[in-house]
């Protein structure tokens, strides 16, 4: 019979010999810490969301989001709304365009632009060949005709309630038998583009200014309004 200290020490051998042969197949089947790949310490979201997107039968390809493309430009200005804040209070199915034979592109905003000694122009410029006939844009009498230093052979006509001015100005020459007092209709022949006045003389144009009257009703003063709004609505409703 064998004794305890025996029987306690065969007891150790199998339990320590059962750990060893445990460890072993362990470390033996499964790679260690060591041998892990690490997981990526960062991940640049930006990158990630730039990778190209393969396109399939269901899933058609995509554009970057990231590039951002310029609208092709547009052949003609955007027209313009017709309303009575963009118009200076004027209506402009009551006018009709000045000159013959032009493109929309012809007329240009200059209005706030700048003329000799730093004055505002307050009127719109439209480049038309010498001797274009130039129209009344609306029904009314002729109260002035004036040659001055600046303006040349000019027009002023108030429309029939007297609550605006036309002023036509730079004309070559005046329609035979025009005098102040007269009436005129909308789309009278008043006179002919030049470049009288301070215009250069290879840029003949008509220069057109509004301006709303005031109480006193005098043809050289009121509050400029900017004729291009109006203007480029009487051409848009002309070609409709």
């Amino acid at each position: 019979m064998r004794s305890p200290f025996v029987k306690f020490f065969v007891l150790f051998a199998v339990v320590l010999g059962s750990l060893v042969i445990g460890y072993y197949l362990t470390t033996r089947h499964s790679p260690s810490l060591a041998d892990r790949p690490l997981p990526p310490l960062y991940s640049d979201p930006i990158k990630t969301a730039e990778q190209p997107i393969p396109a399939t039968a269901s899933s058609p390809a995509r554009p970057d989001p990231f590039i951002l493309t310029a609208p092709p430009a547009p052949s003609s200005p955007p027209p313009i709304e017709e309303n009575r804040e963009a118009t200076g209070g004027l209506d402009p199915g009551g006018f009709i365009f000045p000159l013959d034979g032009l493109k929309r592109t012809d007329i240009q905003n200059t209005f706030d632009d700048t003329r000799g000694s730093g004055r505002k122009h307050e009127a719109t410029d439209i480049m038309a060949p010498r001797g274009t006939p130039v129209h009344a844009i609306k029904e009314g009498n002729v109260v002035k005709l004036f040659n001055s230093k600046l303006g040349g052979l000019t027009v002023y006509q108030f429309d029939d309630k007297q609550e605006y001015c036309f002023y036509y100005a730079h004309l070559d020459r005046y329609a035979t038998g025009l005098k102040e007092g007269m009436l005129l209709r909308k789309g009278d022949v008043l006179g002919y583009v030049g470049s009288t006045g301070d215009a250069a003389a290879n840029a003949p144009h008509l220069h057109l200014a509004i301006f709303k009257l005031g109480p006193e009703k005098h043809w050289w003063q009121g509050t400029p309004i900017n004729p291009y709004p109006t203007l480029v609505a009487i051409f848009d409703n002309s070609k409709k």
